[in-house]
């Protein structure tokens, strides 16, 4: 089936072409709202800028499709392939991505705000300034992915895996990050105030500068994390490991730190709890 076709068969008010093979098509630009394109091989085709709106794309083979600027508003994509696509600056608000596999797809500036991603598969990925506010990212896999600059405010990733992740500058604020797996993690600078971390792991971390005011991270480990002049006012430490931490110039007044783990911890000049500044 050709690009001819396909606008016929919608034109024509056909909007079910289930399973069709369109391996590189050409639909750049077409209106596609509430097409039903499940299952259909997809895998090198050109959507870039197309108004897929309410489209069906279940289970469909979307590998290195370039899907730029396109508008993915309420799409069904849950099981489809979108490896290696490229998904500059599309619009995916409210989409339905849980389980999809996006590994090493390019994801930069795209609006993908209240979006269900649960289980989605993001190892590699990158979603520099991507707009992720108050999505679902619950279990979902972002091994090395890049999360630089993003927006999360409110965005759950409840026992997500993100070792080795790029977050530098990311607005985590209010988020949910209980029993995520941030091993190796870089948050320098990031925003999170307020989040939920409480069981999350954070060994050998990056977190300078971090702000954590009001952070909930009790059980958590941050075992050898890099903590310099992070701010922890109001935070929940209670029972969290911070061995072999740094955390030189930290804030920790108000902070609640319980039974903490702090053997070897380094903490010259930092702000204990009491306001005292450790020597």
């Amino acid at each position: 089936m050709d690009a001819n076709e396909v606008i016929a068969r919608y034109a024509s008010r056909e909007r079910g072409i289930r399973g069709a093979n369109l391996k590189g098509v050409n639909l750049a630009n077409e209106n596609l709202r509430d097409i039903n394109l499940r299952q259909a091989i997809l895998h090198g085709a050109s959507l870039t800028g197309c108004d897929l709106k309410g489209a069906n794309l279940r289970e469909a083979l979307l590998e290195k499709a370039n899907l730029q600027g396109a508008h993915l508003e309420l799409a069904n994509l849950i099981g489809a392939d979108l490896s290696h696509a490229d998904l500059t600056e599309v619009n995916l608000k409210e989409a339905g991505i849980r389980g999809t596999n996006l590994t090493k797809s390019a994801l930069n500036k795209a609006d993908i705000r209240d979006a269900n991603l649960n289980e989605a598969v993001l190892d590699g990925a990158q979603l520099r300034e991507a707009d992720l506010s108050h999505s679902a990212l619950n279990r979902c896999h972002l091994i090395e992915a890049d999360l630089t600059r993003a927006k999360l405010e409110g965005a759950s990733f409840a026992n997500a895996i993100l070792t080795g992740a790029v977050l530098t500058g990311a607005n985590l604020s209010a988020a949910s990050l209980s029993g995520a797996n941030l091993d190796n993690a870089d948050l320098g600078g990031d925003d999170l105030r307020r989040s939920k971390l409480q069981g999350s792991t954070l060994v050998n971390a990056h977190l300078v500068q971090a702000n954590l005011r009001g952070a909930n991270l009790s059980w958590s480990s941050l075992r050898g994390a890099e903590l310099r002049g992070a701010t922890f006012y109001r935070a929940k430490l209670s029972w969290s490991n911070l061995s072999g931490a740094s955390l030189n110039d930290a804030v920790m007044i108000s902070a609640s730190m319980d039974y903490v783990n702090l053997r070897n911890a380094v903490l010259t000049g930092a702000i204990l709890p009491d306001g005292r500044t450790h020597d």
